[in-house]
């Protein structure tokens, strides 16, 4: 269908209207609103646009291809910025898919970090192990997809040492995160790598608090907010899609901010 005969059709603005609803949240990304038009939709070959399952196909090779791009613009030597303490928000926001009152409580103790896949070293980490390690801090802006941002104080391990130690396969497409209150999600290794990821154990210099991921969150300010991972449990090194809690519901998976 032409896209004239496609504009005259009665019914082409609630078409419009019901795929942005399928975009929903996805549709802050930058690509997405670009590309969200009658052109848009009409340039796609093959796709019938009065057909739901069409229609979240076309939009889900739209985020795979937007997937793309973004991974080839990234630059993994290119630092995200940085700011003073004094620019610390206060109180830095609590931000999950459940309410602060279910907060997964893990007990540090018995805590054990597994990284399984393609790793042939170690493979099982205790806190005091990980509180070992050469540590480092970044006061760096989290932006949640949203609309809002905050500027905190993270501390911890460099997520490219732990890696290395656990003698993970660095060629490796990705890297999924397993967590305590059943979120996961999944990066690439270019920003597994970069030297702004980390496994963050303190905020503000105290012992990370529950509400902001205790007993460890990954921190890449090169990401969005939700591909920042809390209450990690479990990380796998693969070759293998793994996808994540809101990619697999439509978010875009590079999530690159």
């Amino acid at each position: 269908m032409s896209l004239k005969l496609f504009k005259s059709r009665p019914d082409a603005e609630l078409i419009i209207k019901d795929a942005a609803k399928e975009l929903k949240a996805p549709a802050r990304r930058l690509f997405g609103k670009r590309i969200l038009s009658l052109g848009g939709l009409a340039m796609l070959s093959g796709c019938s646009i009065t057909d739901d399952k069409s229609v979240n196909a076309m939009l889900r090779r739209i985020s795979f291809f937007n997937d793309d791009v973004q991974a080839l613009l990234f630059d993994p030597n290119k630092l995200a910025p940085t700011y003073p303490e004094s620019m610390i928000t206060r109180p830095f926001p609590f931000n999950a898919f459940y309410d602060i009152d279910e907060v997964p409580e893990v007990d540090p103790s018995t805590y054990k970090l597994e990284i399984d896949g393609l790793v042939k070293g170690k493979r099982v980490w205790t806190l005091d192990e990980l509180h070992a390690m050469p540590q480092e801090s970044q006061v760096t802006r989290h932006i949640c997809i949203e609309g809002w941002s905050a500027i905190g104080k993270w501390g911890g391990v460099r997520f490219a040492q732990v890696l290395a130690r656990a003698g993970a396969d660095t060629s490796a497409k990705y890297v999924a995160f397993h967590c305590a209150d059943n979120y996961s999600t999944s990066i690439d290794m270019p920003t597994a790598l970069h030297a702004q990821t980390l496994l963050t154990l303190t905020y503000d210099g105290q012992i990370l608090p529950p509400k902001y991921g205790f007993p460890m969150k990954l921190r890449m300010p090169t990401k969005l907010g939700y591909k920042n991972p809390k209450h990690i449990v479990a990380i796998t090194v693969t070759n293998d899609y793994p996808g994540g809690y809101w990619e697999n519901q439509g978010y875009n998976w590079f999530g690159g901010s």
